[in-house]
Parts: structure tokens; sequence; C-alpha cells
């Protein structure tokens, strides 16, 4: 007993460390024979976590899916608020936006772009095939419908992609279950309506540059004598890649650049330098947080003109009064879609930099370890 309460209470000497040598050495050649506590002890509460840097990333779809998550729960959580911004700023755009997608097969004005179009097409040099007349036909509808919903996606659009962003980034639960004031929405108006008008304008600048991509390629097709059928084939089908992959960043890009020129309560084309920035390491998540309200909108512009356009004509050619019934249902989701659009982007925002809550605790904290 003298022996081992030396051994215990002087782990220094060298009774405990020929001890301790003898109980490693019987530990090795029995570790098949010890229990796992023994062999392998377990790790400390007190060890660090390993550095952001080692840590693997998660996949684009489990990204995808968590910002999904918390965009549903931002939404059931403010429902109200959301479901009210919907009625009551959305609808008219929704409105504007599906008939005139609906009217614009038999519009006149279509008629003419779509002529112009082509027109212009076969004067570059564009070999006639479907796909460009199928790119003719998207384009000069896309055209149309925008330039008819402009009024209202700057003045309602706008004030609704205010609204959702305020109750997202509300300071109380009752700021975040009440609609936002007046004079808050006007405040966010100017840079956002700025931010709209330019997404327009990059929109056009990114169709014009797929478009002068496409002539080159097919203009040195045809001066080097390659212009055959395969390589034809070849370089359209390389267009139709890089054409969905650049509309699909440009649309993804504008829809967050609204986001940020809110938070940042300044708009212009650094709110979209900013999110193409944001967007260029996260394309892939971008692309797929966008493709539920690009489908959904699809399905739904399809459903309204199918359902409501087409089966409650009169022989005269006017509309028949049971085309309510189904129109505002049809139109009310199309706002919901365009509510769940800007709380994705809002949620995506979130994810890709700090909050301004907690930019300010960094900044603070930054500003007393300078001063220590």
């Amino acid at each position: 007993m003298s022996d081992l309460g030396s051994i215990t209470s002087t782990p220094t000497s060298p009774k405990f460390s020929a001890t301790r040598y003898w109980f490693n050495s019987w530990a090795v050649s029995h570790q098949h024979q010890l229990p796992p506590n023994l062999c392998h002890p377990p790790r400390s509460s007190n060890t660090s976590p390993p550095p952001a840097e080692a840590r693997p990333s998660p996949p684009t779809m489990a990204k995808a899916m968590k910002t999904l998550r918390r965009s549903f729960r931002a939404f059931f959580r403010s429902s109200h608020s959301f479901t009210a911004t919907a009625a009551l700023l959305v609808f008219p755009v929704s409105a504007a936006t599906l008939l005139a997608h609906s009217l614009a097969l038999s519009s006149p004005a279509l008629h003419a772009i779509s002529s112009r179009l082509a027109f212009l097409f076969e004067a570059a040099g564009f070999p006639l095939s479907q796909f460009f007349s199928l790119l003719t036909s998207k384009l000069s509808q896309t055209l149309f419908t925008s330039a008819a919903a402009l009024p209202f996606a700057l003045t309602f659009l706008v004030l609704a992609k205010a609204s959702v962003f305020l109750i997202i980034h509300g300071s109380t639960p009752a700021r975040r279950s009440a609609m936002p004031s007046i004079s808050s929405l006007l405040r966010l108006y100017p840079p956002l309506a700025l931010t709209h008008l330019l997404n327009s304008l990059f929109i056009l600048s990114a169709n014009a540059a797929v478009l002068s991509l496409l002539f080159l390629a097919f203009n040195v097709l045809s001066v080097l004598h390659l212009a055959t059928s395969a390589a034809v084939l070849a370089v359209s089908a390389s267009g139709v890649i890089l054409y969905s992959f650049v509309l699909a960043n440009a649309a993804v890009a504008c829809n967050l650049a609204t986001v940020i020129s809110a938070a940042d309560d300044s708009g212009g084309h650094v709110s979209i330098l900013k999110a193409l920035v944001l967007v260029r390491e996260r394309t892939a998540t971008a692309v797929t947080l966008s493709l539920p309200a690009s489908m959904g909108t699809v399905a739904i512009e399809a459903l309204f003109r199918y359902r409501v356009m087409r089966p409650h004509r009169t022989p005269s050619g006017a509309l028949h009064p049971l085309v309510i019934c189904e129109a505002f249902p049809i139109i009310y989701m199309h706002s919901l879609l365009l509510v769940l659009d800007t709380i994705i982007a809002c949620i995506f925002l979130r994810s890709c930099r700090p909050s301004c809550d907690e930019y300010a605790l960094d900044r603070e904290s930054v500003e007393k370890n300078l001063w220590v």
C-alpha cells in the first residue's frame, strides 16, 4: 500500500514511470481483449472543432433543400403578412402578366415584333431552322409580355418585394406578422425601382451577348465552308445550352440584386455586380433554387391559358362571366409564387453573407481588438 500510495502521489517518480510503461506494453499486446473505452478513450469536451476550411462542404442539393426549408418556414411563420402582400400588391402584376401572356398570340403587335426579329436573324446569317423560329417566337412573346406588364412591375411588384424584405428582416415578431408601413415601403422604393430597370437592361444585354456569339459562330462556319448540317446542328445545340445557362444565371443575379438593393438601401449597377459576385461561387445552388419558381410560373401560365382563355369564350369572342371563378384562384397562385420566390432570394442572401446584426457585432469585436 505504501508503494501504491507513493506511485499515485508522485506521478513523476521512477516507480510510476515503470508501472505506466508496463501497463502500456500489456495494453498493446492485449488490445483485442480490452473494452473500446480503454483502447480509444473519448475525446475531451474542450477539444476545438476542425477549422472551417477542413470541413467538407455539403452538396449542392443539400444546400438548396436547406434554403427551401428555411424559406417555407419563414413563409408559414408570417403567412398572414405574405398572403396579404400577395393579394394587395402582387395580384395586379400577376393579372397583367397572365393576360398579356395569353393575349400575345392574337395580338398584331406580337406578329410585328416576331417578323422584325425573323428578318433580323435572316439578315445576320442565322440558318432557317426550327430552333431559331422557336427562339424568335419566344423572344417576341417575352418582349411583348414584359412591355405590357412593365408599369405594374415598376409600381406594385417593386413595393411587394420591399414588403417581403421588411417582413423577413423584421426585428420583432410583431413586425414580422404585420404589413409594413407605407413610409417604409416608399423609403425602399427608389433603389428597388432603379435596380428593376437595370435588371431589364441586363437581361436584354445577356440575350444580345449570346446571340452575338452565335452570329460569330455561324459566320465563321460559312467563311470556312464548314456549314454542313452536322456542324450547324452542333453549333445550334451548343447555343441552346449556352443560352439557357446565361439566362438562368442572369435571372438569378437580377432577382438577388433586388434583395441586395433593399438590404443596402442603394440601387443601381452596384447591386447587380454584388449579386454576380455572390452567385459566382454558388451557381449550382442558385440555379437549383430558381427552378421551382420557373417551373411553377410556366405551369400556371399554361393553366391560365387552357382553363381561362380558351374554354370560357362565347361565340362572339367575349369572355364568359364564369371565367372569374377560375381566373382569380389561378392569378392568386401566381402571386403567391412570386412572393415565395422573393422569400427564397432573401434567405439565400442571408446564407451567402452575414446579416446586419451579425455584421455589426463582428465590426464591434474588431474595433475592440484594435483598441486592446
